[in-house]
Order: C-alpha cells, then structure tokens, then sequence
C-alpha cells in the first residue's frame, strides 16, 4: 500500500509555461526486483526508447537481463517493458545506446562471466529495424574485442611512483602494475555507461571503464564497428564511468565519476586527437559522490550535465548548463531533492538527450530506499524538460 500511495504521488505530474515545460513519469510501476542504469535515445522517427537492466541482483545474479521500454512519438504512455538482451545464466548489465549518421540503433551491454565485474565481456548489437512494436529486430550482434593501446606503459607511468608507499596505497600499485601487465586483465572487464558517440568523419567513440582498474578507456572504430581499437587508457586516482562532450574547437572532454579519495569531484581529461590520447586526469570543481554523470552538447553549443551534486549520497539529481564549454556552469536545477538524506531516496544514474524539438530527456534510477526490500520500490524514472526551465531555477557557481 505505501509503494502504491508513492507510485501514484510521483508516477506523473507537469508544470508547464511556454518553454517552461516540465514533465516527469515512471517508465513502469514501482517493481520488488532491482532495476537500474538506463540509457535513453531518440529514435529517426521520433520514438523514445529507454533500455535499464532488471534482475534480483546486479553481477552476483544470474537472472539479470536488460529490458526496454518505448514511448512512440505523441504519446504520453510508455509499452510494457520487453527483451532486449538476455544471455542465460549470466548477468547482463550497464546497457548504453546511440543512434549513428546512419539511422542504425546500437545496444552495448555487458555479460559477467564470473560474477564479478572484471570479469565483464561487452557486447553489441545493431539494427536499422527499430520502427516496430516492441523489441527492434537486431540485424548482427557481436563480442567488443580489442587490445587496449599502450596500455601496460601508461599505467606504469601513473602507478610506479606509488611503488613502496605504504599501506594500502603501496599495495594497490603493485597489484595494478600486475594486472596491468596480464592479457587477460588488461582485455577483460571493460565496461559501459554512458553514450557511444560519432565524431565529425563517422569515428565512433564508446566510453569504456574498468572497475578492476578504476581506470577508463575509449573504444574506437573508424568503420562502422567492423573492427575495434582504443585510446590510451585515461589514469587516475579512481576515475571511471567516462561521458564526452566535443568543444567548437574539436576538443573531446571527457567527465568521470569519481571512485577515489577525497576531495569527491568529478574527473575531468580532454583530447586533442579525436580519443586517441588524454592529458593527466585533474579533479573538477564539481561535486561527486561516486555516482554516474552524463554530458551532452545541445545543438546551440550550451553544455548540459546530469549529476548527484553532492559529495555523499544519490538524493539530489541536478541539471547543470554551461554556455562556455564547460568552462562555468552558470544555471543549476533539481530533477529531485529529497531532504531526508539518500536513506529516503536515491536518483541517481541518469542518461541524457535533446530531441529534436528541443526537450530535454532524462532517464534516471529511482530507489525508495526506506521500503523494505521485497516491496515494490524501484523504477526507471523519465523527465522531460525545456532548457528554459532549467534555467530559472538559478544560479550556479562550480567550474
């Protein structure tokens, strides 16, 4: 009864003003199993299309699968959720999705071969036929594979000066600079977040991260994923889950949660050479709380991030736009707030887009934390939103 009374209090509800629109919905009804790590798009003709994984775990659950759901174009009502990707008695997990140059969906996930997240292997598939009900029909689907680039020497570079430190941070490098050095951990373990992206010339980008490592990566393909290789990987103190926004200027910046020590900020490291290298990771002046972050950039050039905006806890989910690259972030609002501390409720893991009439989307996890497990208590949650309305929310002041 008190999931069904939040359900119906938070399930849909809209403030609208001209451009000032706000709209916010569940994709499906609050649901006792784990259901988390959405990733939103538009489709060609005007479909939305949310995938998230669902299962009673996350890697140590063989029952996890990855689900979808659609909004067709007009509608204000999402279809039952249906399969995506299932491979049996292995958790599948962290799907991500982007529609390229070429009108074709792609979906990358991971399988967990063992259990535990370094041992991911990504997979993909990719379709031109998405304009159906349901489910799209994939047209290929294949395994990720490559050798990451200069990978042992560059970790070296960034680990070896730890060597001998004491206590845990002495033993972490060593265990990396192991790792680093064994095929099957440098090779394995890769995962996604947020948004592949297709670069000016075709170049598809897929933002990889290793839990293993809590180091990150680009997958690159400069045909269509026939074959894949990747950047050099991105180093430093617990940097992970990448999401890149491209400068005027051709600059990739790529912005990653923070899994290290403190202070909690969001990673930051750009690129001049379209992925292929990264300057050293420096902190942001961001606030992090070791949660998922997306960035986009809108087609006037204004920067929008998604992130808790903390340095503990999922309980705030702010919007933040920037018209200065990244530089400042000058407007700042709240998807959620919820006072009582992330013991009430965590939104957290959100996936952002504009449509083409200009909305924003966001898809994000919604976890009623306070209702006990078993109960109906987590949802995929949609908003929709004018750049407009973001900004009379304020002011904001990080950089």
């Amino acid at each position: 009864m008190i999931a069904l009374l939040f359900a119906l209090m938070f399930s849909a509800w809209s403030f609208e003003s001209g451009r000032q629109a706000y709209e916010a919905e569940f994709v499906f009804p609050l649901d006792a199993k784990h259901n988390h790590a959405s990733s939103i798009v538009e489709l060609p003709n005007g479909d939305l299309l949310v995938c998230w994984y669902r299962g009673s775990g996350e890697r140590s659950a063989d029952d996890v699968q990855v689900l979808g759901a659609r909004r067709r174009k007009g509608s204000r009502q999402w279809s039952e959720p249906f399969l995506l990707a299932d491979t049996p008695k292995f958790p599948d997990t962290n799907p991500a999705m982007f529609v390229d140059g070429n009108k074709q969906l792609w979906l990358f996930w991971q399988s967990i071969l063992a259990n535990e997240w370094h041992t991911a292997l990504t997979l993909y598939r990719v379709t031109s036929d998405w304009d159906r009900p349901g489910a799209p029909r994939w047209q290929g689907s294949e395994p990720l594979l490559f050798i990451p680039h200069n990978f042992a020497a560059k970790v070296n570079e960034v680990v070896s000066p730890l060597l001998g430190k004491p206590d845990r941070e002495g033993d972490w490098a060593k265990r990396t600079l192991e790792k680093a050095n064994d095929k099957y951990f440098s090779r394995m373990g890769w995962m996604t977040r947020a948004h592949p992206v297709q670069l000016p010339g075709g170049r598809i980008l897929v933002p990889l991260y290793s839990d293993g490592y809590s180091f990150s990566l680009m997958g690159i393909s400069d045909d269509g994923g026939r074959t894949w290789s990747t950047s050099e990987p991105l180093t430093g103190a617990g940097n992970i889950q990448p999401s890149i926004a491209r400068r005027k200027d051709g600059t990739l910046v790529a912005y990653m949660r923070d899994n290290g020590p403190p202070p909690k900020r969001l990673h930051v490291s750009e690129s001049k050479d379209n992925g292929l290298s990264w300057s050293a990771v420096a902190d942001s002046d961001i606030p992090n709380p070791g949660s998922g972050s997306e960035v986009i950039v809108l087609r006037d050039g204004t920067w929008a991030l998604v992130n808790n905006d903390l340095e503990r806890g999922r309980h705030s989910l702010a919007l933040w736009l920037s018209s200065d690259e990244g530089k400042t972030w000058q407007w700042k609002r709240h998807l959620e707030l919820d006072t009582r501390g992330e013991g009430a409720g965590s939104f957290h893991y959100p996936s952002i887009i504009q449509s083409r009439d200009g909305m924003l989307h966001v898809s994000y996890s919604y976890f009623l934390n306070h209702i006990p497990n078993g109960q109906p208590r987590k949802s995929i949650k949609h908003a929709q939103f004018s750049v407009d309305w973001v900004k009379q929310g304020g002011a904001a002041t990080s950089k």
